[in-house]
């Protein structure tokens, strides 16, 4: 039972919670402006490129400063985080069109659908990449001023 409790604790805390609110916060704004576009009559692919663009903005902000606490603005960390953030996204980006593209294009899934499929393995894999990689340190908590 202490073995569950521990593993409970491990993977249910203030980050893993502020990181799913944020991403269902973020996956939110992905929906409209995808929902928008294809309202508008533009194809699926564009449609969900341009609401990455979108989400992938409000969710580094959100993952920076509320999420993974990472709190200096210098130059030097703003640098690297945005670019391992866009590259760990893009990569995810990547994997989430070829799961459309298989299932939507070559198995004629419904676009609605495999996104919202697609959407589950996008929050994991981005978790891992922002836990790891780019937020890895709380060393970046220092005061904003420097």
């Amino acid at each position: 039972m202490k073995k569950i409790q521990n593993l409970f604790h491990r993977f249910l805390n203030k980050e893993t919670i502020l990181y799913l609110v944020f991403g269902v916060v973020t996956t939110v704004v992905n929906y409209i402006v995808y929902y928008l576009c294809r309202f508008f009559g533009i194809h699926y692919q564009i449609c969900n490129v341009l609401a990455w663009i979108v989400a992938v903005t409000v969710a580094y902000f959100t993952n920076k400063i509320y999420v993974f606490e990472s709190r200096s603005f210098s130059p030097a960390v703003l640098v690297r985080e945005i670019i391992l953030f866009a590259g760990a996204r893009i990569f995810s980006l990547v994997c989430e069109m070829g799961f459309m593209w298989l299932t939507v294009d070559l198995m004629g899934g419904d676009d609605r659908i495999m996104k919202l499929i697609a959407a589950v393995f996008v929050v994991i894999i981005n978790y891992v990449f922002s836990k790891l990689f780019i937020f890895k340190s709380n060393s970046n908590k220092e005061d904003s001023r420097k």
